[in-house]
């Protein structure tokens, strides 16, 4: 038995402790302007989508056209302030009543943000980024996208699966899309038990952009759009 492997510690220097310290405050730096940016802009939905795709893509009309709806129905409209769809989306946003916003992201290979944000708030960190999406969201609209929409995807449904956050409308636009996952989800996750049957009533898919604006404002035709005192303080601790 090699014990001197045991003992092998790696060597931490001042200067990195320090800078790790320091991080702390850029991070806190960003919360306090995203949650001083955002806090007022209520309604908004967060929507996502590829920056993959170009102006000549149909999803680009597409999120374009919702979001203008979106806006001139009253609700901000928040996106990664990127090119592609998130373009799009700040594009139809910008053309309507409401804010267009952008939560842009720092990149080794820079993203250039759009030029139709009414706001934009520049990240370093995803996860602070993300937090922002959620916070202060009375929807998300989920179109067409890659890992990183996945990912935004992913973290909205845990958040509500659990109870982390409160419950809003998950709208995926695109059933050619995303009928894929939906089945697989029926028939691997439900299947094998890792989530429950009602956890898919958390999604739903559409395909015409007039039908996102009618599901947001279905779901809220019982309820207030505003937090309730227990949801407020439920997203405190997101």
């Amino acid at each position: 038995m090699n014990d001197h492997n045991k003992s092998a510690h790696p060597i931490i220097r001042d200067s990195d402790l320090t800078r790790e310290s320091w991080k702390v405050f850029q991070i806190m730096a960003e919360f306090v302007e995203g949650f001083e940016k955002l806090a007022s802009i209520r309604p908004s939905v967060s929507m996502f989508g590829s920056a993959r795709f170009k102006p000549d893509h149909h999803c680009y009309g597409l999120g374009e056209s919702i979001a203008r709806l979106l806006s001139d129905a009253g609700f901000s409209v928040l996106s990664g302030g990127g090119p592609g769809l998130m373009e799009a989306f700040n594009k139809g946003a910008h053309a309507g009543r409401s804010l267009s916003v952008g939560v842009n992201i720092q990149l080794p290979h820079e993203q250039v943000a759009n030029d139709y944000q009414d706001i934009s708030l520049y990240f370093r960190h995803f996860f602070s980024r993300k937090v922002m999406f959620v916070k202060y969201a009375s929807a998300y609209v989920v179109l067409p996208g890659g890992f990183g929409t996945l990912d935004e995807l992913a973290e909205i449904l845990t958040l509500t699966q659990t109870g982390k956050s409160r419950r809003i409308p998950i709208i995926l636009v695109g059933s050619d899309f995303w009928g894929g996952l939906i089945e697989w989800f029926e028939k691997k996750l439900v299947a094998e038990g890792t989530i429950n049957p009602e956890d898919l009533d958390l999604l739903q898919v559409v395909d015409e952009p007039q039908q996102v604006v009618d599901a947001i404002f279905e779901y809220y035709k019982d309820r207030t759009i505003e937090m309730t005192a227990e949801e407020r303080h439920r997203q405190l601790e997101l």
